[in-house]
């Protein structure tokens, strides 16, 4: 593996053997991270949507669930 930093990027080479989609996880919280650095929402409001979204699928699944 080799890493190389440039003014605007960071180059990452890896074997082209590597285990791809361990390789996409990684990508993708890479991909997260980069966009969270980005992002002005605060704790407060991701905590209040995840609560939301929680709420909104077992409103919509729990017949799935419960018996």
């Amino acid at each position: 593996m080799q890493i190389e930093r440039t003014d605007k990027e960071i180059l990452i080479r890896v074997a082209s053997n590597t285990d791809l989609p361990g390789l996409q996880r990684i990508l993708d919280y890479i991909k997260f991270r980069e966009i969270a650095t980005k992002s002005k929402v605060t704790q407060k409001q991701i905590d209040e949507l995840a609560k939301e979204s929680k709420s909104t699928w077992w409103e919509k699944n729990k017949s799935r669930f419960e018996k």
